[in-house]
């Protein structure tokens, strides 16, 4: 007698789901087990956020432009997918990063990280601080460790050990920007947590940053704002990642099949897509946002949905535009800047995605790409595309003197696309997975839970896999 084919559904295409739906693939082979998967997706394509336009000789990314080495594990995707050569560094002599101050763009110290300089030099030199400014980081190593255990805001962190400056001009835009979030709301244990492991394992921030920099060794010159030595992207962009993947998984894909309620009953779980039609499976695996698994939750643990609906998101929009190397009076030398809120703008960063990756834009022109919208600019999602155009191109002119038209444009919002890691965002998420672990055969991943970026998708998802399918072999 052959083995029972196992089936298993996927809720969600985006690169959580499609990595589950891959590992699942790997590891079935592996161990000789027969699997279906079944990936339902209430779009009609597969990526979610990772999409890229490519057009005139221009790769343009709408969503993430790349992923971050030191989480292995979107790196080791590739690579299985036989993507290594493809694989593409940040271009070294741009690797720096500006930040708006009274309207003009500054330079971040070099060796700030997000939120802390790693050298007081290049802090007291720069014009970003005001002298009390820059004598309150200086106190940084001589602040006292916080003795309370409970969770923290990154705006009370970064306030508490350098000073309401540092939070304003440089861990808002860089660190909030990422997620798109109020500081004063974001949790730091959840975004920020090597920081809070260097307040206690060292005492400071500063000391934390030097002894991380001396235990590394010299990595090439120092760099302003992310590390961005530990950046990757695609060489004909990120959504060639999707592809590969995609291109492994299509037999299983059903677009346009968005899940309105799921139940379990007779050892089996019931899916009912919104057209009236109905998947049964042995087991699910959902990486739908947590907003979306709320509603069809439901039926199967009140409770569940209940603790996944207070999981907030927030929307935001890209705007890629190209430009001649003539339309800059003064060339860009940089990936990029960041706008504080306090500089009351209507773009949150602004990106040179020509300069940051090779092979972005043809001989003579620049790429460009700005973000718009997050919880403090809410505002602006509200405006209609050519709107949004026109903002943008009015914060380039200001900012950057840039008069021309735009080649090309493309605009790509995203709604209710980033999760917000609030003040006890991993307590929530702890009793969230306690939750989940009562359903038989049902696994949540995704950006909702412990981590945003590329990597902690694919880790997830890949995790998922592997837990569905011992879940299903405890219940064999």
């Amino acid at each position: 007698m052959g083995l029972q084919v196992k089936r298993i559904a996927i809720i969600g295409a985006g690169i959580t789901g499609l990595a589950a739906a891959h590992r699942l693939g790997e590891l079935a082979a592996q161990r000789e087990t027969p699997v279906e998967t079944v990936i339902l997706e209430r779009s009609d394509r597969m990526g979610g956020p990772l999409k890229t336009i490519r057009r005139d000789g221009f790769v343009m990314e709408t969503g993430a432009d790349s992923f971050l080495t030191d989480k292995p594990a979107a790196a080791e995707l590739a690579k299985r997918l036989g993507l290594a050569d493809e694989l593409i560094p940040t271009r070294v002599q741009f690797r720096r990063t500006l930040v708006v101050h009274d309207g003009k763009l500054v330079e971040i110290p070099e060796g700030f990280s997000l939120l802390a300089p790693t050298h007081l030099e290049p802090v007291m030199e720069s014009p970003l601080f005001s002298e009390q400014g820059k004598r309150r980081i200086a106190l940084e190593p001589t602040i006292p460790r916080r003795t309370e255990t409970g969770d923290e805001s990154l705006a009370s962190f970064v306030t508490r050990r350098l000073g309401q400056e540092v939070l304003e001009r440089v861990a808002q835009p860089l660190a909030g920007g990422i997620y798109t979030a109020d500081p004063a709301r974001l949790s730091v244990a959840a975004t920020m947590p090597r920081f809070v492991e260097m307040e206690k394992n060292a005492g400071s921030l500063i000391r934390g940053l030097q002894a991380a920099e001396q235990a590394r060794g010299s990595q090439g010159p120092a760099t302003s704002g992310a590390r961005w030595s530990l950046f990757l992207s695609m060489r004909a962009g990120m959504g060639s990642l999707v592809d590969a993947v995609a291109s492994r998984v299509a037999g299983s894909f059903r677009p346009r099949a968005e899940v309105s309620s799921i139940s379990y009953r007779d050892r089996r779980w019931h899916l009912v897509l919104g057209d009236g039609g109905r998947i049964d499976a042995d087991g699910v695996v959902c990486a739908a946002p947590a907003f979306a698994a709320a509603r069809f939750l439901g039926a199967a643990d009140t409770r569940l949905a209940q603790l996944l609906a207070k999981i907030a998101y927030a929307s935001a929009a890209t705007v890629n535009l190209t430009f001649r190397e003539g339309d800059f009076p003064s060339p860009p030398r940089t990936f990029g800047f960041v706008v504080p809120i306090v500089e009351h703008r209507k773009i949150i960063a602004g990106s040179f995605s020509s300069l940051k990756f090779e092979d972005r834009a043809p001989a003579g022109s620049i790429l460009v790409r700005a973000f718009v919208g997050g919880v403090l600019q809410n505002e602006m999602m509200a405006l209609p595309d050519e709107e949004i155009v026109n903002a943008v191109r009015d914060e380039f002119r200001a900012l950057l003197g840039v008069r021309a038209a735009p080649g090309v444009v493309a605009v790509q919002r995203w709604p209710d696309s980033m999760p917000q890691y609030e003040v006890g965002h991993l307590d929530r998420v702890g009793e969230i997975e306690r939750a989940a672990a009562r359903l038989p055969q049902f696994v949540l991943a995704g950006a909702a839970y412990r981590g945003v970026g590329i990597p902690d998708c694919v880790r997830s998802g890949e995790h998922a896999a592997q837990a569905i399918l011992a879940r299903l072999g405890e219940a064999a």
